[in-house]
């Protein structure tokens, strides 16, 4: 589908179903949608909270999924998760009605935006995302901004601004960013994840690669971390202009006199031979000074106020379920973190690490079968970093455990670590053990995050 063709159907306000509209970005999608006067409705397998605001604003939301759902709708809008096989998707078959994949309407959206900065990368999306949209507000921008997470300062996920500037986030799952129409492209750095899907790690360089060749060759960027390998290799000999952000003075964006405050960092931002900026950021760990990095060469690529950039900066607190702070249990801190893969669970710990608690108390949930044993002595390794580890179940998502992996395995490679296979479990070994001093971090992509509420109950 083009453009013309899915600004007609939003114009004559025909019926565009969304199967899935209770996910981040298909609700996201749906709010941009009934905002420019689209008629929108939608299915999801569960109610939620999210479902109830879809429909509060107007958004009729079937619960359940049918062959009738799509009846009458022009056009149907699906995550990549859902299958032919669904019957949404068989009645809008049956029917002809066009199907599009989300990552494409996003696509199609943006090329209403004369720049779209999309922000990719295995790790850290969500929160370099999260901090341009801080700072591009900062500086009187008006961005619209689609982001996988709760960032506060736009109320949730998405902001809808005026019509020169979108910030999105990226996600590079079964090359749903393929879809996308990057003015800049930002690649923030390229790790071995989603083995369901990509073959081996040159395959997911390849997909950064044509993520990035999506850059217009002439008035495009191409945004990349030069610390890392992989990042770099999907680059090489890239026919865009690239700018290079990391740690030494090798990368056109580099900070100098690094400080580090209670795990709280701050550092000059050069770029090339220039002071840019000063850097005060108000979220921990080094692994944000890099996030923050990759956000300056995207400050500087539009020509952004340096004292906008810093004070958008130093006005970052985070966004949910990125090291978010929850509340206290027996005087320890209790933090709430999404972390799913080693570098991230490693860069989450070390950040902890660095605020100086008296213990590092991790309950982690790893995130689908296949992950769990591709990457099983990874994770081992990076969990080996907390003082007391302790492992929650499996969380399916997607996936039939055919692997017959569990957590006893992973626990088995820690020394220490307890596998409690049910969260009640995990609940009573925590509050025997919390005592002030120590940061108690709940950490997965699935439902771990509901522990935080049981602890502080």
């Amino acid at each position: 589908m083009d453009y013309r063709s899915f600004d007609a159907i939003i114009r004559d306000k025909k019926p565009i179903h969304l199967c899935g509209i209770g996910g981040v970005s298909m609700r996201a999608l749906a709010r941009y949608l009934h905002n420019r006067g689209a008629v929108v409705r939608g299915s999801d397998r569960d109610e939620s909270n999210e479902t109830k605001k879809l429909e509060a604003m107007g958004i009729p939301v079937a619960i359940g999924h049918s062959e009738h759902n799509t009846d009458g709708a022009a056009l149907v809008i699906r995550t990549a998760a859902v299958l032919d096989s669904n019957p949404d998707i068989v009645g809008a078959r049956r029917d002809n009605i066009p199907v599009v994949e989300r990552a494409e309407a996003w696509g199609l959206i943006m090329t209403r935006y004369p720049s779209a900065v999309c922000i990719a990368g295995t790790h850290g999306k969500t929160t370099t995302t999260s901090m341009v949209a801080t700072f591009t507000q900062a500086a009187g921008y008006d961005p619209t901004v689609m982001v996988g997470g709760d960032l506060p300062s736009i109320g949730g996920t998405l902001r809808i601004g005026g019509g020169s500037l979108m910030i999105a986030e990226a996600c590079e799952y079964k090359n749903s960013y393929h879809s996308f129409a990057p003015s800049v492209a930002v690649i923030l750095n390229v790790d071995r994840d989603h083995l369901d899907f990509f073959s081996d790690t040159d395959d997911i360089i390849r997909s950064f690669r044509h993520f990035a060749e999506l850059v217009p060759k002439d008035t495009g960027l191409v945004v990349v971390n030069r610390d890392d390998a992989n990042a770099m290799a999907a680059v090489d000999g890239l026919e865009r202009p690239v700018m290079t952000f990391g740690s030494t003075e090798a990368a056109d964006v580099y900070c100098k006199n690094v400080r580090d405050v209670g795990g709280f960092y701050q550092a000059d931002v050069w770029y090339r031979d220039s002071f840019y900026s000063r850097l005060r950021l108000s979220v921990p760990g080094r692994h944000n000074l890099m996030n923050a990095l990759a956000s300056a060469a995207v400050a500087i690529h539009l020509g952004t106020d340096p004292v906008a950039f810093e004070t958008g900066m130093e006005a970052y607190h985070g966004v949910g379920r990125r090291f978010e702070y929850r509340g206290e249990l027996n005087g320890a801190r209790l933090f709430d973190d999404y972390s799913h893969h080693p570098s991230e669970i490693a860069a989450a710990l070390k950040a902890a690490r660095e605020m100086r608690p008296q213990r590092v108390i991790c309950i982690f949930q790893p995130h689908t079968y296949s992950r769990t044993v591709s990457l099983l002595d990874d994770f081992a390794e990076a969990l080996k970093a907390a003082d007391v580890c302790i492992l929650a179940d499996i969380y399916a998502a997607r996936e039939v455990n055919t692997w017959g992996v569990t957590t006893d395995q992973l626990a088995a490679l820690i020394p220490g670590a307890e596998a409690i296979h049910n969260f009640a479990g995990i609940v009573e070994r925590i509050r025997s053990m919390a005592r002030p001093g120590d940061i108690i971090l709940t950490m997965g992509a699935g439902d771990v995050t509901t522990l935080q509420d049981l602890l502080r109950r």
